[in-house]
């Protein structure tokens, strides 16, 4: 039988095509994290225009975060059945048109379709298939490819955060969603050009094919589901993206009216130093994690809880600081602290996890932290006109401790047990 070049390609033990994967799904990643924060960067200029209540704002961003964690299981179903390329072309298209939609907008229920619904549910096919490709190319650079990958979020945010308050400022709000989404209709075309369909892919041809498969999957979920160190690894990740949630949200909008910073650079200032700290965090995490692999089983998820813990004080502080000198300096240590968590998000999963069943996994572990973490920003959203955004902000350290306390467990309880290596 005479191979595909795809075939070929995946079968060549070192090629260059891994890295040129990280890059194009780096890309990818990019204008997933930014198309979701530009909402929250002209979220002022909407309020005004549109006369929405700060409930009703926080709806809208709760409303994305909840049918992303709704459909992200499907989608981590879809990474490990079908053609992983498609999926990420197709997924990348549908939020891309969705961001450009979200221009037209003029009432609360077309935000919380367009905006919510669907560019939620774009999104929602990202993640588990581009990490499960990665981990499929990578071993032994495992957790710095991820890392690399992850830093895409602190990229996307920041470039997001400025730009679009900038074109806001200039050209109103609906310009911002107009010109990120176009981007990404391109960027969607690139990806059918140069994305590999990997040789090991399942396309399903056929009806039996399909039962079996899907068979197989059902009991990876079973299997899944009955390891204690999914479900701790999980809290801890459902208590970090409920930080998250509520710190994207709302934290451009509590520079800009504590400080009257300008809508560009409230968007700018509140993600910029927070995720320069991240990228460094993530970058040194992922390559002490693969430096230490070999000698300590556990380290992925025990430098997850450093992070954690120790980022926890500064999530308290970024609120509470009096000047806006060290407000910055404060969001550099939360970001560097958060990157420290996050360069092993998948990388202490698929250490539990086989091979061919990640994406499953990975869709498992983000649909039920984001339902958990949905309801941060609408929270927030309630409690800003009686107890203080400020206070509301702080108290989110209280997440941190408790999700540093998941890993701790996990660590000391279930991680070598369920360790893929001892099974």
């Amino acid at each position: 039988m005479v191979k595909s070049s795809d075939e070929k390609l995946y079968q060549t033990p070192v090629n260059y095509y891994k890295w040129e994967l990280v890059m194009l799904l780096w890309l990818a990643f990019f204008f997933n994290q930014a198309d979701r924060q530009i909402f929250n960067v002209v979220l002022p200029l909407i309020k005004t225009e549109l006369k929405f209540s700060d409930a009703q704002l926080g709806l809208i961003a709760s409303a994305l975060i909840w049918t992303y964690g709704l459909l992200v299981p499907v989608a981590g179903f879809a990474g490990d059945l079908f053609n992983k390329k498609r999926i990420m072309v197709v997924s990348l298209l549908f939020w891309s048109t969705a961001t450009l939609f979200t221009g037209l907008g003029a009432t609360l229920l077309y935000f919380v379709l367009i905006r919510g619904i669907a560019t939620g549910g774009g999104e929602a096919f990202y993640a588990p298939t581009a990490n499960a490709m990665i981990s499929e190319q990578h071993s032994k650079t495992r957790s710095f490819a991820l890392s690399l990958h992850q830093s895409a979020i602190y990229f996307g945010i920041i470039l997001s955060g400025w730009l679009a308050g900038w074109i806001g400022e200039q050209y109103g709000w609906r310009a911002s969603f107009y010109i990120f989404g176009g981007f990404g209709i391109v960027l969607a075309a690139v990806l059918q050009w140069r994305l590999r369909s990997p040789a090991s892919v399942n396309v399903n041809s056929g009806a039996q094919q399909s039962a079996v498969t899907w068979h197989q999957v059902k009991e990876n979920s079973k299997m899944v589901f009955k390891l204690r160190t999914f479900w701790l690894l999980t809290a801890a990740f459902a208590c970090m993206v409920f930080v998250n949630t509520g710190y994207l949200t709302w934290m451009p909008s509590f520079l800009y009216e504590k400080y009257q910073l300008s809508l560009s650079n409230a968007g700018f200032s509140s993600m910029f130093y927070h995720h320069v700290g991240a990228f460094v965090g993530v970058l040194l995490g992922g390559k002490l994690s693969d430096a230490k692999a070999s000698q300590w089983l556990a380290i992925r998820p025990t430098i997850q809880m450093v992070g954690l813990l120790a980022g926890a004080p500064f999530i308290y502080l970024m609120a509470k600081a009096d000047t806006i000198t060290l407000t910055y300096v404060v969001l550099t240590f939360f970001g560097f602290f958060r990157g420290i968590f996050d360069c092993n998000i998948f990388g202490s999963l698929f250490d539990i996890i086989q091979p061919q069943f990640r994406s499953t996994a990975a869709g498992l572990m983000l649909m039920i932290a984001f339902l958990i973490s949905a309801a941060s920003p609408v929270l927030l959203g309630v409690l800003k006109p009686t107890t203080g955004l400020a206070n509301g902000l702080s108290m989110l350290s209280l997440s941190y401790v408790l999700g540093a306390f998941f890993l701790l467990l996990a660590i000391k309880l279930t991680f070598r047990k369920d360790y893929i290596g001892q099974r």
